[in-house]
């Protein structure tokens, strides 16, 4: 039975996209079969690091919120040691639960434990229903309800499944200061071959340029010049000497399509690059690459001594 390794403690908004993976046949259809064991790990590298090692044959972990944006301990995991490759994604709707120690009433509520991203998507709500209580940072929000129990707080900023599963009652459900919230979760495997293109896809990468000038500008161009859609561009510290810094990139399409592979080839004489893969998206975004086809068959025309119009020479 495959272990797929997962940001924990079990009743994470992670674990919910796991399973939501696999209701969806998603993990079926790329291989690891019906069946799977769940295994929590308590951070995004952690749970990433467990792929590596052999202990988890993939691992679920959020990488970007609508609200707060990407995740950087994700990115910067993704980034560090081996490369592993993102096979998968899926969004949730993010709205939590404040959970509650058994009989307190949320107007009695001191101090509040949260994620920090969590915090980050309650605070105006907090601010308006609790604002005398304290919020310190948990370890993830399934961690934050799990301090409730423990007698470590008041109430947590969680999910309903935490809830259920620690016995908490909900003092409030739906608590999102922006109701379209949403986080995307990706599947992480070691290297494989990417999963065929849908026409739908995205292809991600991590740059990573000497410190020259215009080295950044040459890079995207060689999207700009291609017309590839890039759907995001971050920047994130190398951690290694200061002001250098590693680029993430997203772009539409997928590596088997002609042009963005062209592109990747183009990059790679240029710099240090790293593929963290192709895969489906979970929702539209981006322009679909434009096919290489009308080039291809001009200039074999040209090969075989015809002319431009595809008429003889």
């Amino acid at each position: 039975m495959p272990r797929i390794a997962y940001f924990g403690p079990s009743g994470t908004f992670t674990e919910m996209a796991l399973g939501q993976l696999e209701a969806a046949g998603v993990l079926d259809s790329l291989g690891f079969g019906q069946d799977i064991e769940r295994v929590p790990y308590g951070s995004q590298p952690a749970a990433l690091q467990a792929v590596r090692d052999g202990e988890a044959a993939a691992a679920v972990v959020p990488i970007e919120s609508s609200v707060e944006g990407s995740v950087p301990p994700t990115l910067d995991a993704l980034a560090a040691s081996s490369r592993l490759q993102i096979i998968a994604e899926t969004e949730i709707d993010v709205a939590f639960s404040i959970l509650g120690r058994p009989g307190i009433a949320l107007d009695d509520v001191k101090l509040v434990r949260a994620y920090p991203i969590a915090a980050a998507q309650v605070r105006e709500w907090l601010e308006r229903r609790i604002p005398d209580a304290e919020v310190q940072f948990a370890s993830s929000n399934a961690g934050a309800a799990e301090d409730v129990a423990a007698g470590l707080a008041d109430a947590a900023v969680s999910t309903s499944l935490a809830g259920e599963r620690l016995g908490l009652p909900s003092l409030a459900d739906g608590v999102a200061d922006v109701d379209t919230a949403r986080t995307r979760f990706v599947l992480v495997s070691p290297p494989r071959r990417a999963p065929a293109p849908t026409g739908a896809d995205r292809t991600a990468l991590v740059l990573m340029p000497d410190n020259v000038p215009g080295v950044l500008q040459s890079a995207l161009a060689e999207f700009g010049l291609r017309d590839i859609d890039l759907t995001r561009i971050e920047s994130r510290p190398t951690r290694k000497e200061f002001g250098t810094y590693r680029f993430f990139v997203d772009c539409a399409g997928h590596i088997e399509d002609p042009i963005v592979a062209e592109a990747l080839g183009a990059l790679h004489r240029k710099m240090t690059l790293r593929f963290l893969g192709s895969w489906p998206v979970a929702t539209g975004t981006g322009s679909t690459p434009p096919s290489l086809d009308e080039q291809i068959g001009w200039l074999e025309r040209l090969r075989e001594g015809k002319s431009d119009d595809g008429q003889g020479g």
